[in-house]
């Protein structure tokens, strides 16, 4: 049985069982998108929420709970911040057996949205989790948590690279879920940390190059693993860079006006992935973003779809042409 006892925290007040327990690895150094998500995560979430906040160091966790303090209004959630060296002797007493999980724990930050709530959670308790790059227009509430298997959102195409750790991956047998992003989740303790030890050992941890895509290799395995599915993306909903908006972009198109085609009205999530989270700010300002809509119901929960070696190969061909041909010189992605 993993419990733990209470870890000394910057706390707004105690914790009711009745809260759903959001987590979320974040830097100061993020805040100038991060800000809107957690103001409107506090807005209009229409359920009780207990925020835990990761992040790397005592300074930054002092910066956050300023932020908390004297920018945010909490609208009765309750948070707490914890820094990467506060959880040592958690990580010591739960990952002692599995070196691997230690090791990608001290990887790059995005790795701990992995580790770190596992680190905070007992068995049979959620663990919501978020990227610092959403934005929650309406009246809402999370999905629940299933008793077994992992909530992901769904994207387009894929984010599942360095391509040489998914090749490796599958020429050894391990199954990745296609269409997989990592801006909103959802589990529950405990995990199967000898298995997770494993797939580290198998994607050989000790190499890894340290970008925050590999989380979503994690979480593509986790998935055919144990199971779950998509959050609908119609409500849970990821900025998708496609070719006409590249070509816009390329033609001096500001990023905002490609906002203007998002229906923030019908979403419970929007999560403004790569250059989109820089528009965030403009948006917001010119009133874009908030809908108050009450999308409060439990939306449907879509099955894995398993990202076959055929298909990955095929479009791994596909890139390299495109490279040789210059596309990338000229799209930058």
């Amino acid at each position: 049985m993993n419990r733990i006892e209470p870890l000394p925290s910057t706390s707004a007040n105690p914790l009711p069982t009745s809260y759903r327990r959001v987590f979320l690895v974040l830097s100061p150094s993020t805040l100038g998108y991060a800000t809107f998500a957690l103001e409107s995560l506090f807005r209009n979430c229409a359920e009780p929420i207990h925020l835990h906040l990761i992040t790397d160091s005592v300074a930054d966790k002092e910066k956050l709970t300023e932020e908390l303090t004297l920018r945010q209004k909490t609208a009765g959630h309750l948070w707490s911040v914890y820094a990467e060296e506060e959880l040592a002797e958690r990580e010591a007493s739960l990952f002692g057996p599995y070196p691997n999980l230690r090791l990608f724990r001290h990887g790059h930050p995005c790795w701990r949205k992995i580790t770190d709530p596992v680190l905070l959670s007992n068995d049979g308790e959620e663990m919501v989790l978020l990227d610092p790059d959403l934005y929650f227009p309406n009246k809402f509430c999370f999905e629940p948590t299933p008793e077994t298997g992992v909530l992901l959102m769904w994207q387009k195409p894929s984010c599942l690279v360095p391509a040489k750790v998914v090749s490796s991956g599958m020429e050894q047998g391990i199954r990745f879920a296609h269409h997989v992003d990592i801006g909103v989740g959802g589990w529950r303790a405990p995990v199967d940390l000898e298995w997770m030890d494993w797939l580290l050992a198998r994607l050989d941890c000790t190499n890894l190059t340290r970008v925050m895509h590999i989380e979503a290799i994690v979480w593509a395995a986790l998935a055919m693993r144990i199971g779950g599915g998509y959050l609908n993306p119609n409500l849970w909903h990821c900025w998708h860079r496609n070719q006409p908006k590249r070509i816009l972009r390329k033609m001096g198109v500001p990023g905002i006006e490609l906002l203007r085609v998002e229906d923030f009205s019908a979403i419970k999530c929007f999560h403004a992935g790569g250059e989109a989270k820089w528009w965030l700010a403009e948006a917001k300002q010119r009133g874009m973003l908030d809908q108050s809509k009450d999308l409060t119901a439990n939306g449907e929960i879509l099955p894995y779809e398993e990202l076959m070696p055929a298909t990955y190969y095929r479009e791994q061909r596909m890139k390299t042409t495109l490279a040789r041909l210059g596309y990338y010189t000229v799209f930058r992605t």
